[in-house]
């Protein structure tokens, strides 16, 4: 019989299933859909021999993660490929900011706001680590490395530049067009107005770690990140059930740990809750969403600004204002004129992911949540703007509307791929008000989900956290857990 069982086989689902079967736990992990990965997964969606990213495409907070770094991504077969331009934010007029790997090359294409760039950039860029175990900590305790705190420069200068870039105050570093549409793109990933405190938090982290390893991909896709895991845990005894969907907690009644990678409302769905804890469930909000939108293409995508084509991400939305004013839209429930449309385009540095000379291309435009708008038109639309005659190439598409989602993965509610809306509040108090935010009510039942702290990405930290929370309190282990992926240490 199991000592534990992880619901969901997401990053998250078996990051922690992987530490608790190397802290030699019995772990069984139990997966809806008929392939492992939750939001981290590769798929042949268009055409045969095109390898597509179904969710998560481009990696900087997995090779940025203190899980990840332990886990050792090289010792596991997992090859990430890093393009020279980590992002690229094009502009009507054949303009673009390109930030590179490199932070000095990225600050001479910046022009009299390079160095405003540097500026904003480089003091994080240095502590970048520290950085790290901030934002990826658990939002209660000490960062991963205390050291950081000897010297409390790096909380005074993420505080400030958050205050800055979320407020009014964002556009007085700048004087030109460019570099400020180059960070509101990376803002925008939250799926909130980017002048607010998870656009600032996000946009920071992300331009860091642009500068430090860049934002790579994985060769062959996202999915060979999750075998990796499943591989690692299969070698330590784990055992893992796909097609297997759990509709009561009550399957699992004699084992002592539960960690469910589920957002809220499916942990609502598979549970009978204390009336408190369900009505903060209740309360818990799910935010704007994504229309996924893959193509398979004849060419490389024919951009009109110089340097695009070396880019693995690109955001499409023009200025800073056409982006604040798309996100804003979808915040409130309507669709952007314009939508923010963020590109990967993985052929850049990996040609395993489609025939010879051809290109995978992934798409996903920002919605309002539960918006069964097919966005493909508006999505090549917005791509021709800046890459006039990239509908000539266009061999086969795959759309997924907002509505679709959980039909792929039941964590993104509506559409919402952050497994809850990335407000203030909801960042710190993910999913509920709770010293503990991944303990329930529930003995021996924790999530470990997207919708706990530091929330969403591929980077594994939801499950660390929720497997040292069980490994104490269930089985009395305190050693750290990145310690087991490191020694041959057991129980």
């Amino acid at each position: 019989m199991a000592d534990a069982v992880v619901v969901g086989s997401g990053p998250n689902g078996l990051a922690a299933a992987v530490i608790l079967a190397r802290a030699g736990l019995a772990v069984e992990v139990y997966e809806a859909a008929d392939t492992i990965g939750g939001g981290c997964r590769t798929g042949e969606v268009t055409l045969p021999g095109f390898h597509h990213d179904l969710c998560a495409g481009a990696h900087p907070m997995a090779i940025a993660s203190p899980f990840f770094r332990a886990f050792d991504f090289k010792a596991h077969g997992v090859e990430l490929l890093t393009p020279q331009v980590s992002y690229a934010h094009p502009l009507d007029g054949g303009r673009a900011g390109l930030a590179w790997q490199d932070l000095e090359h990225t600050v001479d294409g910046l022009g009299r706001d390079g160095g405003s760039w540097k500026r904003l950039f480089g003091p994080l860029v240095r502590r970048w680590e520290d950085l790290v175990g901030l934002i990826m900590s658990d939002l209660r305790h000490l960062p991963i490395d205390p050291r950081g705190l000897l010297d409390p420069g790096i909380e005074v200068r993420v505080a400030r530049r958050m205050v800055e870039q979320a407020t009014p105050l964002w556009n007085l570093r700048f004087r030109e067009e460019i570099a400020p549409a180059l960070l509101t793109g990376v803002a925008a990933h939250a799926i909130r107005p980017p002048r607010s405190i998870a656009g600032a938090g996000v946009s920071l982290l992300l331009g860091t770690l642009a500068h430090v390893d860049g934002w790579p991909v994985p060769r062959g896709g996202s999915q060979a990140i999750m075998e990796a895991l499943a591989e690692d845990l299969k070698t330590h005894g784990g055992r893992i059930f796909t097609g297997h969907r759990v509709d009561s907690l009550d399957d699992f009644a004699d084992v002592r740990a539960v960690l469910l990678d589920l957002a809220p409302a499916e942990f609502q769905r598979i549970a009978t809750l204390p009336a408190r804890y369900n009505f903060a469930l209740d309360k818990f909000r799910y935010g704007g969403a994504a229309c996924k939108v893959d193509f398979a293409l004849s060419g490389p995508v024919p951009w009109q600004a110089h340097g695009c084509d070396r880019a693995g991400t690109l955001h499409l939305i023009g200025t800073r204002a056409e982006a604040l004013a798309a996100e804003r839209a979808v915040a409130a429930g309507r669709f952007a004129d314009r939508p923010y449309v963020l590109a990967i385009q993985p052929g850049v540095v990996d040609a395993t992911r489609a025939p010879a000379g051809k290109h995978t291309f992934y798409t996903y435009a920002h919605v309002p949540n539960g918006s069964t708008e097919d966005m493909t038109e508006a999505v090549t639309a917005q791509v021709e703007r800046f890459a006039p005659g990239f509908r000539d190439l266009i061999l086969a598409t795959n759309v997924r509307t907002a509505a679709t989602m959980p039909a792929h993965n039941a964590n993104y509610i509506g559409g919402d791929i952050s497994a809850g809306a990335m407000t203030l509040r909801q960042t710190i108090f993910r999913p509920a008000p709770r010293w503990n935010p991944f303990s329930t009510p529930l003995p021996g039942v924790y999530l470990c989900s997207s919708a706990t702290p530091p929330g969403p990405g591929v980077h594994g930290m939801n499950g660390y956290y929720a497997a040292r929370h069980t490994l104490r309190k269930e089985f009395g282990v305190l050693t750290d857990p990145l310690d087991l992926l490191t020694d041959n240490w057991r129980i």
